[in-house]
C-alpha cells in the first residue's frame, strides 16, 4: 500500500500486509531495555496524546517495556518537538504528533530542521476531518454552501481552532480548491469554534469527527461533507468533498505520526515501525479506533517519509497561497 504524495492527498484507506513483520538486524535484539518515552507535544487530551496513549500501551506490551507518553506542550508543539531532536538517538524517545507539517509552515525560525532531525516511522492513524453548519442556515450539500459562497463574496465566515490549526488549513484548502471566499474566524479551542456555529454566528467550520458527531446526531449540526478520500466509518451517510463535485486537492489528511531522532540506527527503526504497525492490528486497538473514529494510514517507513515531506511542502505552498501569517 502506497500513500498518495500529490500535495498532501490523503493515503488509500486499507490497512496492508506491508506492516507485517520481517526478520530485524541483530544490532535491534536486544532493544528495549528500558523504558521509553513518547513525547506529545500538546496537552493531554488532545488527538494526538489519545491515539499515543492507544497504541504505545499495546506496544509497550509487546516489547515488554513500558511507554510513558508524556505531554510537552507549549510554543505551538515545538518545545515538545525540539526535546525530541535534541534527544540520544538510541530509540528511546520518540515524537508522537501531527502538526510538524503546519508548524514548519508557520514558523519561520524552528529550533529545529523539521527535515532533517526527525525520521519518520509510521503513522499511527488520521482523524476525518467534516464540514458543518447550523440546520438554520438552510444548507443541505456542499455544492449549497460554496454556491452562496460565491454569490456573497466575503460574506460568509468560517471558525477555527485558532490560526494553523488543523480546521484552519483545512478550511483554507477547501475554499481554495472550491474558489470561494469566507472570513476566517479563529478561536482558542474547538468547543468555542464548533458552538459559534450551532449558535448561527458562524456558517460553517471543518472539525474533527470526534468533536462533532454527538452534535450532528442531535441535529444540532448538519455535516455536509468529509474532507477525505473515502466516506468516514463513523459517517457513512456523509458524502466526500471529492463527491461533492470537489478536485482531491480539497482532501486534508489530519493524522498522528511517530518520529524519532536523527541518527536513530536504522534497525531500531525498522523494529519500532514493525512493533507499531502490529499493535495497530490488534483487536484491542482497532476497537479503541472504531470507537474514536480513527482510521489506519497503512505503508512501509520509507512511504510514510516521503508523504510526510510532501506533506509539509503542500502545507507551505497553502499557508503562502491563503496569506496566512508566519510566526
Amino acid at each position: 500500500m502506497t500513500f498518495f504524495s500529490a500535495r498532501g492527498i490523503a493515503v488509500a484507506a486499507l490497512f496492508a500486509a506491508s506492516a507485517t513483520v520481517g526478520i530485524v538486524p541483530a544490532q535491534a535484539q536486544d532493544w528495549p531495555t528500558r523504558n521509553i518515552t513518547a513525547i506529545v507535544p500538546l496537552g493531554a487530551g488532545s488527538a494526538s496524546d489519545i491515539i499515543a496513549r492507544v497504541v504505545m500501551d499495546q506496544v509497550g506490551r509487546q516489547l515488554g517495556q513500558s511507554i510513558v507518553v508524556e505531554n510537552r506542550p507549549g510554543a505551538g508543539g515545538t518545545i515538545g518537538a525540539n526535546a525530541v531532536a535534541k534527544s540520544a538517538p538510541d530509540g528511546y524517545t520518540l515524537l508522537a504528533y501531527g502538526a510538524l507539517n503546519t508548524a514548519h509552515a508557520l514558523h519561520t525560525k524552528l529550533p529545529y530542521d523539521t527535515f532533517n532531525d526527525f525520521i519518520p516511522v509510521i503513522s499511527l492513524g488520521q482523524q476525518p476531518l467534516v464540514v458543518v453548519t447550523a440546520p438554520s442556515k438552510g444548507y443541505k450539500t456542499l455544492k449549497e454552501l460554496i454556491a452562496a459562497a460565491k454569490a456573497k463574496p466575503d460574506l460568509l465566515n468560517y471558525t477555527s481552532v485558532g490560526v494553523g490549526s488543523a480546521s484552519h488549513f483545512a478550511a483554507e484548502r477547501l475554499r481554495s480548491s472550491a474558489g470561494f471566499q469566507a472570513q476566517h474566524i479563529p478561536f482558542k479551542g474547538a468547543a468555542d469554534a464548533v458552538t459559534d456555529v450551532v449558535s448561527g454566528r458562524g456558517d460553517f467550520s471543518v472539525q474533527l469527527t470526534a468533536t462533532t458527531l454527538p452534535l450532528i446526531r442531535d441535529g444540532k449540526l448538519t455535516a455536509l461533507a468529509v474532507i477525505s478520500q473515502k466516506r468516514a466509518a463513523s459517517m457513512p451517510d456523509t458524502p466526500t468533498a471529492i463527491e461533492a463535485g470537489l478536485p482531491a486537492a480539497a482532501i486534508y489528511t489530519f493524522y498522528t505520526g511517530v518520529f524519532l531522532p536523527a541518527k536513530t540506527p536504522p534497525a531500531i527503526v525498522a523494529k519500532l515501525h514493525q512493533e507499531i504497525a502490529k499493535a495497530i492490528q490488534s483487536p484491542e486497538v482497532q476497537a479503541r479506533f472504531k470507537q474514536l473514529g480513527v482510521e489506519p494510514m497503512p505503508g512501509s517507513q520509507a512511504e510514510f517519509a516521503k508523504f510526510f515531506k510532501d506533506d509539509v511542502n503542500a502545507m507551505v505552498d497553502l499557508a503562502k497561497a491563503a496569506k496566512i501569517p508566519t510566526q
